[in-house]
Parts: structure tokens; sequence; C-alpha cells
């Protein structure tokens, strides 16, 4: 699949108004992609009425921090469902919003903190909408920049959370 970063930032674009217009507040817990979905939700004018804030966890001791069991990190690794779905929770419930998202998982290389669980590629999701989690995972083809992985884990994303609000 191939990832456009202006078709991407549309859908972001659409994706705030219709939160916006719903009324739905959201917030993320993001390792892999680095604050970059909090980015591209905060770029459309009027997002400061339903974006509560974010966490950028990119170490496994910032996501403790927060408050991810560090058991769920030991038995299930970094790069994992039950990780994406803690952090999702967690964004969450810290910041009293409806929809709290958890990204984690490996870009091009292989993180030399986590050499046996990093995959490159594969990434983890979770979404807490109002205390309903869904969980879930792509393979990423290789992309040509640090940027386009981002861009396409928030591609992947987005279009989970259309579907859901729409």
């Amino acid at each position: 699949m191939k990832y456009i970063e202006n078709d991407i930032r549309d859908d972001y674009k659409k994706l705030t108004k219709l939160l916006v217009e719903k009324q739905i507040t959201i917030t993320t817990m993001e390792s892999a992609t680095s604050g970059q979905i909090a980015s591209l939700i905060t770029d459309t004018e009027g997002a400061s009425a339903i974006f509560k804030g974010a966490f950028i966890t990119y170490s496994n001791e910032a996501k403790i921090m927060q408050g991810v069991s560090s058991e769920i990190i030991e038995k299930y690794t970094v790069y994992s469902k039950e990780t994406a779905r803690a952090m999702a929770k967690v964004c969450r419930e810290k910041y009293g919003a409806n929809i709290g998202i958890g990204v984690t998982g490996t870009m091009g290389n292989i993180d030399p903190a986590n050499e046996n669980a990093s995959v490159p590629g594969q990434v983890y999701f979770s979404i807490d909408f109002n205390g309903s989690i869904n969980d879930y995972y792509v393979e990423l083809p290789w992309q040509e920049s640090r940027l386009m992985y981002k861009l396409a884990v928030a591609k992947e994303v987005c279009e989970v959370l259309l579907t859901m609000i729409y």
C-alpha cells in the first residue's frame, strides 16, 4: 500500500472536524509514532475543543511512569496488543477523554533496547472508546523515511476511527 502524506493530512482534518461536531474528546499515548497522531489531530483549527492532551512514551520506562503495568510489558513485551491496550486505557482514563489511542511497534529497524521483541514493520494499536477497547495489528511495508512510517500508522488509526465515529 502506498501512503500519501497529503491524503493522510486531509483524512485527519476530516476526523478532527467530525470529533468537534460530535463533541467527542480524544487523547493518545504514542510510542512508535512519537506524537504524530496527536500532531495530525491538532493541525486542524478547533481541535482544542476535543483534544485533551497526549503522552509520548517512547521508552518502556516512560510507559510505566504514565501507568502502564511493568508486568504487562514483561509478560507480553512492549510490542504487543496487551501493551497497546494498556496504553489506550491509561491515557483515556488519565485525561478523562471519550477516546484513548495506544500505539506501539517497530518501524524500519530493530529496536536495540528491545531486540528480542522488535520486528520491523509490526505495529499494534488499540482504541479505547468509552471503556470499550478494540485491538489492531498492522504489518507495514518498507517506507522511505521515519516520517512515512509514522504517517502510515496514523493512516491506519484514522481509518478505524472514522469507521467507529460515523
